[in-house]
């Protein structure tokens, strides 16, 4: 992948033919009923057929990232006993934060198991700590609605622990809502006329997410905030500065977001999504003060981010097509913007790493 070929949002490339049979695909009527969940097939059937290519400007009606070809997924043995670090009985637990999920719920439970966060079983073993995620919770990956699922459950067993566990709201949520609400229904894009249903499919959208999609998970991440400060970090999802075209203050971006899904107007809700598609706003020149635009207007001294991978951050993902390409390798969050940003997405989608990490960095 060339850096720079993912630009910063909808309608700053060409205008892209699209392809008449997506809008055959129909949303699927609401499923109400939750069983077990059956895997469904290997998240790599979802790649791009070979000889795809991208577009030098991006656009939501083509895919914002490529989905590489993961190998067999590496799971992480875990032994709950040395994993587990204690908890102080009262007070204000430790601040942990989750990157990008993208249906990947197997490794986010082993990365929940390895930092002490869950037990064997599953279920929130960490007192106080106090867990939130970035966004970006379907899509891509094999179980979108089951990683949905965890993390609501975890808001209960937390809460009940003396905790909590938070999610902000991604675009992969927004796009989920739209293809929901709107599936085929037409809409304004600065790269002609767009849906959300296209948009979804192009972006990873897996069918057996929208089969078990119900209420309560549509309710849920409607009601998603889209910023938030904890312990002087500036949580948000996306690295643009986007979220400044919807208020001066925390609250009233989230209650600006909260309001224009509320309205229900297709337009308004794509031109939020399109916005909260922008990326890589931190970092070439003048990122750094990107960065500190959003950190005089909010608060917080540190900005902590998913959406971008790091692979994508460091330039280091060559071509899909080449085979001598070895997987990214991520260890941990990438520090950049002269120390003022934090990147968490690690790339689970193309066998990078689920992030979960400690704030301050070095606890």
């Amino acid at each position: 992948m060339v850096e720079g070929s993912m630009t910063q949002g909808a309608g700053q490339g060409p205008e892209v033919e699209r392809t008449a049979t997506l809008r055959d695909f129909r949303v699927p009527a609401y499923v109400h009923e939750a069983g077990p969940y059956v895997h469904s097939a290997h998240p790599g059937e979802v790649a791009p057929p070979p000889g795809e290519t991208y577009p030098e400007g991006y656009t939501p009606t083509e895919r914002d990232l490529p989905v590489i070809n993961r190998g067999d997924t590496v799971q992480v043995t875990v032994d709950p006993e040395a994993a587990a670090a204690p908890q102080a009985d009262t007070g204000q637990g430790p601040l942990y934060v989750v990157g990008d999920v993208h249906g990947y719920l197997d490794e986010l439970v082993a990365a929940l198991q390895e930092k002490g966060l869950l037990d064997a079983a599953g279920n929130w073993c960490a007192g106080t700590a106090r867990l939130w995620f970035l966004g970006d919770f379907t899509d891509r990956g094999p179980d979108g609605i089951g990683v949905i699922d965890l993390v609501m459950r975890l808001s209960a067993e937390a809460a009940a622990a003396g905790g909590y566990c938070k999610a902000l709201m991604g675009n992969h949520e927004l796009l989920l809502l739209g293809a929901k609400r709107f599936g085929d229904t037409p809409v304004n894009s600065g790269a002609g006329t767009a849906t959300f249903q296209a948009a979804w499919l192009l972006n990873g959208g897996q069918k057996t997410d929208m089969d078990r999609l119900q209420d309560h998970h549509l309710q849920w991440m409607a009601r998603l905030d889209a910023v938030e400060e904890v312990d002087g970090h500036l949580l948000v999802h996306s690295d643009t500065t986007a979220y400044l075209d919807y208020g001066r203050s925390i609250e009233e971006v989230n209650d600006t977001v909260r309001e224009t899904l509320t309205r229900n107007d297709a337009d308004e809700v794509w031109d939020l999504f399109r916005k909260f598609t922008k990326r890589f706003s931190f970092r070439d020149e003048g990122g750094a003060d990107a960065v500190r635009s959003l950190l005089d207007t909010y608060g917080g001294t540190r900005i902590v981010h998913g959406h971008s991978p790091i692979p994508y951050l460091l330039g280091e993902v060559g071509a899909e097509e080449d085979e001598d390409n070895s997987d990214p390798v991520v260890e941990g969050p990438h520090v950049y913007a002269d120390g003022l940003a934090i990147a968490m997405d690690g790339g689970v989608t193309m066998a990078g790493k689920l992030l979960v990490q400690q704030l301050p960095l070095g606890t």
